[in-house]
């Protein structure tokens, strides 16, 4: 008996028909799946070969994942090599301990870290510095966390900047030799005037003496005469003795007060112009404050008086002497300078620049307040900033406050902040840690 529930030949044709066109359908979005991810995969390689820096992905298994283009020039590793392989196998030479924690400190805390100033050395003997910056990439559900690593070699960058801080010291040294060359040329002046005048004056002492002692020499062989007396009495009057009594102990004073002045210039030049070492050692930051004044008095005795507030007994800092004086006649110069702004060169309407030190916990904070125009809110976050400068062309670089950012936060561990008040004046604050007699930092 036949079953009348089974499909008759027409509803089983349609039934293929469907089923073959579904299985079009899925044949047709899986090569359009496939097409996608090779797409993807390929657009995704030609995004890394552009990448115009150090690339390297690592998955939640720390394998690499991908390994650009200049990863293989920076570090002379061909990606085929290190693709699938674990990442502490990579074969780069550099401080892995540093690697290693900051890769550590990212996935934990799920943050980005900036790594700067890290040696590293190819096996064709090439040794650079790079800069590298780790971001956390999130895993699928239940996986470990990757990360990205980003970085550059700044090798060349770094040899850019000691050039520059070089030029800048130039630049600054010759503004000071020509400031200094003024500040001394003033008492040799007149240290030359009262030595002229002594000599004259020792020769009219002498002409005077010589008459006296042959009136002595006549009286003793009694053949004194009125004539020899009236010469001598005549030498003296025109040598004017009272003067020379009053006026010569004036031009001693002064010639060795203005010999102090020129030793103290000389004194200050020379523990200004510390030769720089990698070394650090105890720095008396009131001494150096004073001699960083002295030397460039000519920066700003025109345009503003230099008030110095210096606490007494202050400790020393662990410091590199010639780079922090550097700092200092920059904080000067940039306050003489915004002053100017102000006021222009007229001597009735000078400014005040006050330089105060204080000891606060462990560490010794120096600030530089001017009277000049201040700073916008808008461009405060850029003073620091390389190249930046509101200066005209000509004097200035933009480099003076980058370089005392670096020197103060790279090279001794503290900090520069800066309160403006536009209108009303600037004030700069260099936090520095104390240091042991040795120049050791204090932890």
């Amino acid at each position: 008996m036949p079953n009348q529930n089974a499909p008759d030949k027409h509803t089983c044709y349609d039934l293929l028909d469907r089923t073959r066109h579904d299985l079009q359908d899925v044949r047709d979005r899986l090569e359009k799946t496939e097409h996608d991810v090779l797409l993807a995969a390929r657009e995704r390689t030609q995004l890394v070969k552009s990448i115009p820096s150090i690339l390297i992905c690592v998955s939640g298994s720390k394998k690499i994942t991908q390994w650009s283009p200049v990863s293989e020039q920076v570090f002379g590793i061909p990606a085929q090599k290190v693709l699938g392989r674990p990442f502490s196998e990579c074969g780069i030479s550099w401080n892995w301990d540093q690697i290693t924690q900051s890769v550590r400190h990212c996935l934990h805390q799920k943050e980005t870290v900036r790594v700067d100033n890290i040696p590293f050395k190819r096996d064709d003997g090439y040794e650079g510095i790079l800069g590298i910056t780790l971001r956390p990439i999130p895993g699928s559900p239940g996986e470990p966390t990757g990360f990205l690593l980003l970085g550059a070699d700044i090798t060349k960058r770094l040899a850019m900047e000691v050039e520059l801080g070089q030029a800048r010291k130039l630049e600054a040294v010759g503004q000071l030799a020509a400031g200094i060359a003024h500040e001394i040329n003033t008492p040799l002046q007149y240290i030359g005037d009262n030595v002229k005048f002594l000599q004259d004056a020792f020769m009219d002492i002498l002409d005077s003496l010589s008459s006296c002692e042959l009136v002595v020499g006549a009286a003793k062989n009694g053949q004194l005469d009125q004539e020899l007396i009236e010469a001598a009495d005549r030498s003296t009057r025109d040598a004017d003795l009272d003067f020379l009594r009053e006026e010569i102990p004036s031009a001693i004073r002064q010639s060795l007060e203005g010999l102090e002045h020129v030793s103290k210039i000389v004194r200050s030049m020379k523990d200004f112009s510390h030769p720089g070492s990698s070394r650090k050692t105890g720095v008396d930051i009131n001494k150096a404050l004073e001699n960083t004044i002295t030397v460039s008095r000519n920066e700003w005795k025109y345009v503003a008086d230099v008030t110095m507030n210096f606490a007494e007994s202050l400790p020393h800092i662990s410091g590199l002497p010639g780079e922090l004086n550097q700092v200092f006649l920059n904080m000067l110069t940039n306050a003489a300078h915004a002053i100017e702004e102000r006021t222009g060169p007229d001597p009735n309407s000078k400014g005040e620049i006050t330089v105060t030190t204080r000891a606060e916990g462990a560490t010794v904070l120096i600030s530089f307040t001017d009277t000049g125009n201040g700073i916008p809110d808008d461009i405060k976050a850029r003073v620091f900033d390389p190249f930046f400068t509101t200066k005209e062309v000509g004097k200035g670089t933009g480099q003076g406050l980058h370089i005392s950012r670096q020197v103060i936060t790279e090279m001794h561990g503290g900090k520069i902040e800066i309160e403006s008040l536009p209108g009303q004046g600037t004030t700069f604050t260099i936090t520095l840690p104390v240091g042991d007699e040795t120049g050791e930092s204090e932890s």
